[in-house]
């Protein structure tokens, strides 16, 4: 039995995290501390001023735990990595985990290339961005491409001396096919510094020579490739367009801004490079009942750039916030170099600081409504469930399904539906090991098995207060014997699907209930966990049978054994990217000699 009392006697003097748990052994919350023995110590005093959501929590608090850090520093880091994986209810989450494309341009290569990525690695290539619409970044990746034959294939080339076979690219004249020596190093590389001056938003002389290029066309009557010329104009100032000037000292910031109400709040973030407004984005936050501006803004902005790829020099925020200091230090560790955050109060920099507050105000009035009415609808739809099965406090619900083709590579998968939302970091994947083939029901048995059998778990032993089961009586009473096999008391419904594969009722205590018609919001709650646990079950398959055929192909390659394969797919990272590889880069791979790399090569090129 966890005596409160007891334990707060044994809270060290010393920088830590903290987990707070409520009876189910759920966390609830999770903070930093400066001193772990004083700050967990207040939650529990009687007289200090506390936020409704506060006393709430604290009302809830059945245990707690903590870990010591040797600096507050590495307790702000843990706390982020802890509250991205436990999602506690009391915290204020971020709704939104969102990564941003980036372009890549390889300019250490001989003949460097124009890469889409959503990852900023410490190399020495140049990265461009982030930006907010990968479709944006595709478009111009492709209008750079065209416009300065700039090669798409991701081939080892060297300045002189390559004899790769080209490919489509060279015919239909996309690329100067350097892979045959057909275009010098210094010629390929104009085309590229071309390119990088149009990321860095000089449009002007692009324009031009295009539009020269064009007329030039058009007076030798060359109408089909004077239109091609036209295109690209368009295409160019559609991205010209995109970006606008928002200062001339060429600094990258991003300008951040909350607007809440007691419900739901949302972030708007201006991301400006190199002086220029490159995109904007917003993010909803929830749990955010009776918090402050300055403790939202805290909060988003350490789950925001928690593992962030890029951090800027400079955060402009409209309020200051509390650990000013350290959130600079944590921020400028994650960048490399020094950052500032600041909160202008007059200038043109406040001016930004009070649009994207605009933004978000107006974006939270369009959707605060609609964000209220779909949760009242989802925790209706919850209660009016828990009514049916006559359930007190139904509050994890658990989806399974099974996945596989004629009974090859069958997978199991499990979902979480908790506190009004689908809890991804609880989701499960099960590689099913003993079954049959095509033997849903020993599958089904094996994954439940699996996974009840962790009851009492501190990582994975939740009891769930219902478990649905993509099926109707068969798959029940396999979910039935599970249950009765552990001694455990927990409740089972099937969802059953009409002739239309439309999820149509429920399946409980052997018989079929519910009108989808007469209800309608909880058919819909119904509906959508069904199809989240059918979406993360083909999901998994899928991947299963990708790793499947990639390790099928290069087991027929004679005399590449699992380490050398292992080893090539860490290198190269796809089958495309091994196949398109020359003797020579395929020989630069660990574990791999000349011999090794020729049959891999000939295996690709017969």
């Amino acid at each position: 039995m966890f005596d409160i009392k007891e334990e707060l006697k044994k809270l060290p003097e010393k920088p830590g995290v903290y987990l707070m748990k409520d009876k189910h052994e759920e966390i609830i919350y999770i903070g930093k501390a400066r001193v772990l023995k004083n700050r967990v110590r207040q939650y529990f005093q009687s007289g200090r001023n506390k936020s409704g959501k506060i006393l709430k929590m604290i009302s809830l608090i059945d245990s707690f735990e903590y870990i010591i850090t040797d600096s507050e520093l590495e307790a702000l880091i843990l706390e982020c990595n802890l509250i991205k994986e436990y999602s506690p209810k009391y915290n204020t989450m971020l709704k939104d985990d969102k990564t941003y494309p980036y372009i890549k341009v390889t300019v250490s290569e001989s003949f460097p290339r124009l890469i889409y990525t959503r990852s900023m690695k410490k190399d020495k290539s140049k990265y461009f961005g982030p930006y907010s619409a990968a479709t944006a970044v595709k478009d111009t990746i492709e209008l750079l491409r065209k416009m300065y034959k700039i090669r798409p294939c991701n081939k080892i080339l060297k300045e002189s001396g390559n004899n790769i076979p080209y490919c489509l690219y060279y015919h239909i004249k996309q690329c100067d096919a350097p892979c045959q020596d057909m275009v010098s190093a210094e010629e390929y590389r104009s085309g590229v510094d071309k390119a990088l001056l149009f990321l860095n938003g000089k449009y002007e002389n692009i324009i031009s020579e295009l539009t020269k290029k064009m007329y030039e066309h058009s007076e030798r009557l060359e109408f089909e490739k004077a239109g091609e010329y036209k295109s690209l104009i368009d295409s160019v100032n559609q991205v010209a367009q995109k970006q606008k000037i928002t200062g001339s000292d060429g600094e990258d910031r991003d300008i951040i801004a909350v607007a809440g109400d007691n419900m739901v709040a949302v972030a708007q973030v201006f991301f400006v490079r190199d002086g220029r407004l490159i995109g904007r984005d917003h993010f909803y936050l929830k749990n955010v009942h009776d918090s402050s501006i300055s403790e939202i803004l805290y909060d988003f902005i350490k789950q925001f750039y928690r593992g962030s790829p890029f951090v800027p020099k400079s955060l402009m925020l409209q309020t200051p916030i509390k650990d000013m200091d350290l959130m600079t230090e944590w921020l400028s560790g994650i960048r490399g170099s020094k950052v500032q955050i600041l909160s202008p109060k007059y200038g043109e920099k406040e001016k930004l600081v009070e649009l994207a507050y605009k933004n978000a105000k107006l974006v939270l009035n369009i959707d605060k409504e609609r964000l209220k009415a779909e949760e009242a609808r989802n925790t209706g739809a919850v209660n009016r469930l828990a009514s049916i099965l006559n359930i007190k406090g139904l509050y994890r619900i658990e989806a399974y399904d099974i996945s596989h083709i004629s009974g090859l590579e069958t997978v199991g998968a499990m979902i979480v539906y908790e506190n009004g939302g689908f809890k991804k970091n609880a989701y499960r994947k099960f590689k099913i090991r003993s079954t049959k083939a095509s033997d849903d029901y020993a599958a089904m048995y094996e994954t439940l098995k699996r996974r009840l059998s962790h009851i009492g778990d501190n990582d994975f032993g939740e009891v769930p207060d219902l478990i649905l089961m993509d099926g109707g009586r068969g798959q029940v009473n396999i979910a039935l014997k599970v249950i009765n096999e552990l001694g455990l008391n927990i409740k089972v419904c099937g969802m059953v699907k009409d002739d239309r594969h439309k999820t149509a009722g429920l399946y409980y205590n052997n018989e079929e209930i519910i009108a989808g018609r007469y209800e309608e919001d909880l058919m819909k709650l119904i509906t959508r966990i069904q199809d989240e646990v059918h979406r993360f079950a083909i999901t998994y398959h899928r991947s299963r049978r990708q790793k499947d055929q990639i390790h099928s192909i290069l087991e027929d390659i004679s005399g590449i054994g699992p380490l050398r394969r292992l080893a090539l797919m860490k290198h190269f990272g796809s089958i495309e990217a091994i196949r398109d590889s020359d003797v020579e880069s395929l020989s630069a791979v660990k574990g791999m000699d000349k011999r090794a790399a020729e049959a891999v090569y000939e295996f690709f090129h017969r």
